[in-house]
């Protein structure tokens, strides 16, 4: 859905994330905007998901590390066809939570829609920075709650009883404060419920 690829993906982004189709190249835009073009670097993404997103991405970025982690086999059953052709991509299951990497081991962490999922968010924060080099780029995309009526209903109705996203969620300002906290830099950004970051630490 969130590839805005056919026309039901594009009527359920309208509909149910309240973006129009400039918004949603500007969502895109947010999610990997800590990624420069010419990364050659050790890259993490957790959760990698279908790996859908990231696929234009990666085709560009030949000399870097990818290494992507999801919780999920069948995620990462279809992020293995997705990026059959990234022959620079590792797949691997792991928890976000407790992570198998040394402290300090990638220059880039990318995380795509997850922190609204991960049911232990603080873990998750603790493991995503305790892996960051020091002067490495945290990334990426999440819903945060308070910024779309309509949207904050969907979720709290349809994706939390479903059990695709799990409370609590950030606000624009408490996402601030906590990167704040943990990182040098902080830049935020917001395409209706879903910010964008950007964090030096």
């Amino acid at each position: 859905m969130m590839t805005n690829s056919s026309f039901i993906g594009s009527l359920a982004i309208r509909f149910f994330w309240q973006m129009s189709n400039e918004e949603y190249h500007k969502f895109i835009e947010q999610a990997f905007a800590g990624i420069s073009n010419d990364f050659s670097g050790r890259l993490l993404e957790i959760p990698i998901g279908t790996g859908i997103l990231s696929q234009s991405i990666y085709r560009n970025l030949p000399n870097a590390e990818i290494i992507g982690v999801d919780y999920s086999e069948k995620m990462l059953a279809a992020a293995r066809e997705n990026l059959r052709e990234i022959k620079n991509a590792t797949l691997l299951q792991g928890d976000v939570g407790n992570l198998q990497f040394d402290n300090e081991t990638f220059d880039l962490l990318l995380s795509l829609n997850g922190f609204h999922v991960f049911p232990n968010k603080q873990a998750a924060y603790n493991e995503t920075y305790r892996v960051l080099k020091i002067g490495g780029t945290f990334c990426g995309c999440m819903y945060v709650k308070g910024q779309n009526n309509w949207t904050d209903f969907f979720v709290k109705n349809f994706c939390e009883r479903f059990k695709y996203f799990t409370p609590p969620y950030e606000t624009i300002d408490s996402l601030n404060e906590r990167l704040k906290k943990m990182y040098n830099q902080v830049k935020i950004t917001h395409v209706e419920s879903f910010a964008g970051f950007v964090c030096k630490k």
